[in-house]
């Protein structure tokens, strides 16, 4: 009891600065342990790391085994299956020949004129106009490049309408969906003859359709070539509904997103003259 009061006392009177020495103490003691966990972790690291390589070169191995006999099988199956394409092709191809003689031949004996002969001219999208009375967009190529009046304006996706205005450095093309376009248009499959009609609505009518057409939703349509200026067999559309007897054709091309189209410059390249002068037709 003689020594345990002063104690105490001195216990009273050095308090706050012993648990601040404390709290210290335990701090560091923990920042210690810290950096030796890390240390003896790296050091594991270190020691494992050749061993973990030793172990992972079988595995990588086998795994570099089964990845060569997959390609081994593929490439088998793939070999065959080109091998038959192959077979088709060359079957197709001798076809195709004996048909374009026989075509040639025929040709030369009723006096068939040539074909009508289409080029094009790239021009970029730089302008457009989607409103409730116009839809149109503005091409950076003009009558500079051959741009003329009349001919298609064919998007990577079909045709996405016709060129009604021409300058000398731009052009002003009239989409298929405007209420004045009016495109001359066949089934692809039964070769019914229509005319695709723009009413300034995202999916153009068919119009003119024989009483007798037989058609049904998801019928590809393309253009037809007659009337001259747009080249046939295009592609334009499906048929998207029929209402009413209302045909609506939904066109290929997303004309919110077109950035680059070819103007088909399409006509005879060639005629003879009177005389013998050959003439060029546009």
């Amino acid at each position: 009891m003689r020594y345990a009061v002063p104690i105490r006392v001195l216990l009273h009177r050095f308090a706050y600065l012993l648990l601040v020495l404390m709290a210290f103490m335990l701090l560091m003691l923990g920042k210690a342990e810290v950096a030796l966990i890390e240390r003896a972790r790296t050091v594991a690291m270190d020691a494992l790391a050749p061993v973990l390589n030793v172990i992972r070169q079988p595995v990588d191995a086998v795994q570099d085994m089964v990845r060569g006999v997959n390609d081994i099988l593929y490439l088998r199956s793939e070999n065959a299956r080109l091998r038959d394409e192959n077979a088709r092709l060359l079957a197709w191809r001798e076809a195709a020949s004996r048909y374009e003689r026989e075509n040639a031949r025929l040709r030369n004996l009723l006096h068939v004129t040539g074909e009508p002969v289409t080029t094009f001219v790239s021009a970029s999208v730089v302008g457009e106009s989607a409103s409730t009375f116009f839809r149109t967009m503005l091409l950076n190529a003009g009558a500079r490049d051959g741009v003329e009046k009349g001919q298609a304006a064919v998007a990577a996706e079909g045709l996405a309408g016709r060129v009604m205005e021409v300058g000398q450095r731009s052009a002003r093309v009239l989409l298929v969906t405007d209420l004045n376009s009016r495109i001359p248009v066949m089934l692809e499959q039964t070769r019914t003859r229509a005319i695709l009609a723009g009413d300034n609505t995202d999916m153009p009518r068919l119009e003119y359709l024989p009483s007798s057409a037989q058609l049904s939703p998801g019928d590809r349509i393309i253009t037809s070539g007659h009337g001259g200026g747009v080249p046939a067999g295009i592609p334009v559309g499906v048929v998207a509904s029929i209402t009413d007897g209302i045909v609506r054709v939904q066109p290929f091309v997303p004309f919110d997103r077109v950035e680059v189209v070819s103007i088909a410059r399409h006509g005879f390249a060639r005629l003879p003259g009177p005389s013998g002068i050959p003439l060029s037709v546009q």
